[in-house]
């Protein structure tokens, strides 16, 4: 048995983390149309720069150990509902065996108790997928919290204005200078920053 949903691909953590940033970049200014406005001139007079949370998800220290800890969890939970679906089933299969040979009020006894066990069963099922649903989105605002104070800091050290986000196939920058990149300097700041937080 599988926990529909529940499986931290790196899809969702982009999507995630991409929203985390890109809520950095609310500040930019808009023309009429809504559309972010910008020149060279704002480029340098604002000093926007961009990280690319694809490399950020895939090499930031916390984000790797929150996905290994719900990717642990996740398969603890498959497994455990996998072997009691195997007990329910190796019980359905006694009775069925058993049917003809009892009586027609053990039968019903037994039909209701199993009829109870199987809705038990998938009670048991919804609760832990939701219980994993509401420790990954815990895991996700946490991530969500670290990466944005680090930004605040990380922008007002730097006397940046903006930091925008670039993801592969969900990104608004269609292209930007090499050297408006500091996903290089912000990892290394997040990954010291997590390191000491273990210590």
């Amino acid at each position: 048995m599988k926990i529909n949903g529940l499986k931290l691909g790196g899809i969702a953590t982009a999507v995630a983390l991409a929203s985390v940033i890109a809520s950095c970049s609310n500040n930019a200014p808009k023309t009429e149309s809504g559309v972010a406005k910008t020149t060279s001139t704002d480029v340098q007079k604002e000093s926007i720069v961009y990280v690319n949370s694809d490399t950020l998800l895939a090499k930031y220290e916390y984000s790797k150990d929150i996905q290994k800890k719900m990717e642990t969890k996740g398969k603890a939970a498959d497994n455990d509902l996998a072997a009691k679906g195997q007990a329910f089933q190796r019980e359905v299969q006694q009775y069925q065996s058993q049917a003809n040979t009892l009586p027609a009020d053990q039968r019903a006894a037994t039909e209701q108790r199993l009829a109870r066990k199987q809705q038990e069963l998938q009670a048991y099922q919804q609760n832990a997928g939701a219980a994993l649903q509401n420790e990954h989105a815990k895991e996700q605002e946490a991530l969500y919290n670290k990466v944005t104070e680090f930004l605040k800091s990380y922008a007002k050290d730097k006397g940046y204005k903006m930091v925008l986000t670039y993801a592969k196939g969900n990104s608004a920058i269609l292209y930007a200078e090499p050297g408006l990149d500091v996903t290089a300097e912000v990892l290394k700041g997040l990954n010291d920053a997590y390191t000491k937080d273990k210590k």
